[in-house]
């Protein structure tokens, strides 16, 4: 399997598009909003980039789920194994691509997850516990590499009862297959990273993002919840809400996109670290050039495995 990774706006889906086409595969969605039907623009799908002078490129684990559903790692790891299947058994290329680190770290590294019920009465105890208390009983489980699990009560209670859950069924995990692996990542120099960031905000802005999003809450999804989605979903919510003017939404949304791009930056470092071996690509390359290094790379992959 090829994996392409790489920050926000770097050109994943465009370059991992094209090498499904040369090398005859089909790409497996590694992003945690793009799962979502309804959300489109805010997420990035770049449905049009999967049609390629008239030849379409298959893709999976794209508009799979209903806005405001509560979808986990674990159900990643469960769809992504039903879709690499599918794709190995018709002889083709799977391609995962993506920019969520934590879903591509969990096939990569082969996370043992599992499907974990609601405890009540674990939730009960919890709920009388500070929220620095439960920061620090989380942090007894795993390292807290990613601010969001602790950003909300409701967010480190869920974490804590999937931990605890996990010490308790150390057996119950999805069995990701053996998989041999070559690793890309987009690389940009940071200063032209960000200018893509903000080029790319305001293209969306103006090609009905908010219209979008506008949308979603006319169809009953909660202020609170699209704002749990974090960045586009969080802004633009807060400023159809009147919380904010379209000039506070753009420069928050600004820095907040730039901010995750250093963050997903950071996972990848840290997955070096652990040794996933990531082979970096200069972003700014043609796309020809860009296609020329990946099939050499595979093509050393392969003849190495």
């Amino acid at each position: 399997m090829i994996t392409i990774l790489g920050p926000t706006a770097c050109g994943k889906t465009r370059l991992a598009v094209n090498v499904a086409l040369h090398l005859g595969g089909e790409i497996i969605s590694a992003d945690s909003r793009q799962v979502f039907r309804g959300m489109d623009i805010g997420t990035g799908k770049d449905l049009t980039d999967y049609n390629v002078d008239g030849v379409e490129v298959p893709y999976h684990l794209v508009d799979i789920r209903e806005p405001g559903y509560e979808y986990s790692v674990f159900e990643f790891q469960a769809d992504f194994v039903n879709a690499y299947n599918d794709i190995v058994k018709r002889n083709k290329l799977p391609i995962l691509c993506g920019g969520t680190g934590l879903y591509i770290e969990a096939v990569l590294r082969n996370y043992r997850l599992a499907d974990v019920p609601q405890n009540n009465e674990l939730r009960m105890e919890l709920e009388q516990c500070s929220h620095q208390d439960l920061i620090e009983r989380l942090e007894k489980y795993i390292t807290l590499h990613n601010y969001t699990d602790t950003e909300t009560r409701e967010r480190l209670i869920r974490a804590i009862e999937i931990q605890e859950y996990q010490a308790e069924n150390p057996n119950l995990h999805i069995e990701i297959p053996d998989i041999k692996h070559l690793v890309l990542g987009i690389t940009f120099p940071r200063d032209l990273v960000m200018q893509r960031i903000q080029n790319r905000l305001q293209e969306r802005l103006q090609n009905g993002m908010i219209d979008e999003i506008a949308n979603l809450l006319k169809l009953g999804i909660k202020p609170e919840r699209l704002i749990r989605y974090g960045l586009e979903y969080k802004y633009i919510t807060l400023y159809l809400e009147n919380s904010i003017s379209y000039n506070e939404m753009f420069e928050k949304l600004n820095i907040a996109i730039r901010q995750f791009a250093k963050r997903q930056m950071t996972w990848y470092r840290r997955m070096e670290r652990n040794g996933v071996n990531i082979h970096w690509i200069d972003g700014t390359l043609s796309d020809k050039k860009k296609l020329d290094e990946v099939c050499r790379l595979y093509a050393d992959f392969v003849e190495l495995h």
